[in-house]
Parts: structure tokens; C-alpha cells; sequence
């Protein structure tokens, strides 16, 4: 039964009245009394002898236009001329609900009844038109029109809320410039391959920053506490040859000589103990920025926990 007071279950449980047939069979004005108007009620309902309304949910939004066309189209300028007449309706029924595109899917119906479909994705919530319709033209012009194209149906398939924007800001033309970019690559690459740095919490260099994709991520700035350098390209450690000094005043790696102009550290890591990472077994590391005279800016590190003389690279400076 739907009581839904946990009290008024547990003593009708402990009354012995297990189920709502045993309620049929006592007199209503004792429950009444001890139970509340509420428990009577619940069991008219659900003997049926009591309406219980039931308020359906709203149906979702729908962001939809179409066009139906007089005479068929062939020319990919002239389907894009329909198609930007369409996308200023649809923005315009976007924006009225306070939404944004984050998909959005063109049907284009040809004369045979057959339909081509041309989907968009977007890195972030929009209602652009022009932005919109650059997206397009490459779909578009791939399509197979056949005998010609009659009829335009274009949908906001996934949407996201949008508050209004602040008209000629210049940091949101930047992010607009870069949303940009994102979406072009995202629909020839797919969005998973566009990816972006984000912080991490760790002094470990191989996992103070996480790899996301950049369409479904939002940028986050490195924290504005003082940081040591860290170098622009980061690889795996990969061991010097032919080192004479600590720094290295001379060594070898990538088969190339190097001799050293400035040497500046050591800068000491500790391994996390609570990750076992089998690179960081050794120990701590020694880092030194290393400028040399050939002109590569390298990240060198040696481990003297281990008692090894080795050193390695593991980055480049800019």
C-alpha cells in the first residue's frame, strides 16, 4: 500500500494487518482515529472506490523547422541558401527557450522519397546561425541529390541550456574562434580525438595534468600558486650516454653531443607512495633545467636513491 508515512506501515504491521485486504475487515473510525484521514483514503484509492489523479509528465521540448519546396533543388549553394533560411528559425525557437545546440541533424528529402541525413555535432551549446551553417557546407555538398531535393526538415537533436550572452565581449570571441576550430576537426576527426590538458593534483610530472576531450570538458586554468618550470614537451625517460659531471657539463643522447652552458636545480621529487608505479621504484628524482650550447633546452633527472650514475631525459624546453 502507499501510505507513504514509515510510522503508520510499522503499526498496522504490528496490529497484525499485513495486507489491504486484512484493512477491509475493520471498522474505519478506529484506523480513522489512531491512523489518520490519510490511511483511508490511500486504501478508497486503491480499491478504486476513490479517483486518483495522475498528472502526466510535460512532454520534452521539440526544436524543429522544415521546408517544403515548390520546385527541387540540385545545387549545393541553393540548399544551403534554404538551409540558412531554416536555422535562423530554429535558433530563434532555441533562443526563446533559453537553449543552446549541442547536435543538430539535417534531413534533406529528394523527389524519389528516398532522404539523405547530414549530422552536426557542436563542442559546446550554441544558436548561431552563420556559425551554425559553415558546419554544413562540407555534408552538404557530399550529399547525392538524385533527381532533385524537395524538401528540408533540420532539428536541434540535443540541446543544453543558454543563458543570454553579453554582445561583443572579447574574451567570448576568443572561445567562439576556438569553438570553432574544435567543432571542424570534431566532425572530420570525431570529437574524441580533439583533446585538451587539464590540471592535475600531483608533483609527479607524467600525471600533473589528465588528457579530456575538448568538446565536452571546459578549460581550467593551472592553479596561480607559484609552480616550478615544466617543459613544453614531455616524454618517457630516456637514458644519456657518454655523461662526464654532475649536471652533465658533456653528454650524449639521440645520438647527438651536447655540451651544457647553464645548469639550474636540482629541483627533488618524491615517488607518490600511495600509486605503485613500477618508473618511480628507484626512488627520488634529481631534476635539473639544463641550457646547452647546441641550443635544446632539456629536463635531465637522476635517481640517487638507487646509487645509479645514469642520468636521463624526459622533456624540452621551450
Amino acid at each position: 500500500m502507499r501510505c507513504g508515512l514509515a510510522p503508520v506501515a510499522e503499526g498496522l504491521t504490528r496490529l497484525g494487518l499485513h495486507k489491504i485486504v486484512d484493512l477491509t475487515a475493520v471498522p474505519r473510525a478506529p484506523l480513522a482515529r489512531r491512523f489518520g484521514a490519510e490511511l483511508l483514503r490511500r486504501l478508497d484509492q486503491a480499491l478504486g472506490t476513490q479517483a486518483e489523479p495522475v498528472a502526466a509528465e510535460a512532454d520534452a521540448p521539440h526544436f524543429g523547422v522544415r521546408m517544403t519546396l515548390p520546385e527541387p533543388l540540385g545545387l549545393t549553394t541553393d540548399v544551403m541558401g534554404v538551409l540558412d533560411r531554416l536555422l535562423v528559425r530554429l535558433c530563434d525557437k532555441v533562443a526563446s527557450a533559453q537553449m543552446g545546440a549541442r547536435a543538430v541533424r539535417l534531413e534533406l528529402q529528394r523527389v524519389d522519397r528516398s532522404a539523405a541525413v547530414v549530422d552536426v555535432g557542436l563542442a559546446r551549446a550554441m544558436r548561431d546561425p552563420v556559425r551554425i551553417s559553415a558546419l554544413f557546407l562540407k555534408g552538404v555538398d557530399e550529399v547525392d541529390s538524385g533527381f532533385g531535393i524537395d524538401g528540408l526538415r533540420l532539428t536541434a537533436t540535443v540541446t543544453e541550456a543558454l543563458a543570454p550572452a553579453q554582445i561583443g565581449n572579447a574574451q567570448a570571441r576568443a572561445e567562439d574562434e576556438l569553438s570553432d576550430l574544435i567543432f571542424r576537426i570534431g566532425n572530420r576527426l570525431g570529437f574524441e580525438a580533439v583533446q585538451r590538458f587539464l590540471p592535475a593534483s600531483s608533483r609527479i610530472p607524467e600525471r600533473s595534468f589528465l588528457t579530456v576531450p575538448a568538446a565536452y570538458a571546459a578549460s581550467e586554468p593551472f592553479p596561480p600558486k607559484r609552480r616550478p618550470r615544466r617543459p613544453i614537451t614531455l616524454f618517457p625517460a630516456e637514458a644519456l650516454a657518454q655523461v662526464s659531471g654532475s649536471p652533465p657539463a658533456r653528454f650524449s643522447w639521440r645520438r647527438m653531443g651536447f655540451t651544457t652552458l647553464r645548469a639550474h636545480g636540482p629541483e627533488r621529487i618524491t615517488p607518490e607512495w600511495w600509486f605503485d608505479d613500477p618508473a618511480w621504484r628507484s626512488g627520488v628524482r634529481d631534476y635539473w633545467r639544463i641550457e646547452t650550447n647546441e641550443g635544446p633546452r632539456l629536463w635531465l633527472f637522476r635517481t640517487p636513491q638507487s646509487g645509479s650514475r645514469d642520468w636521463y631525459a624526459q622533456g624540452v624546453f621551450l
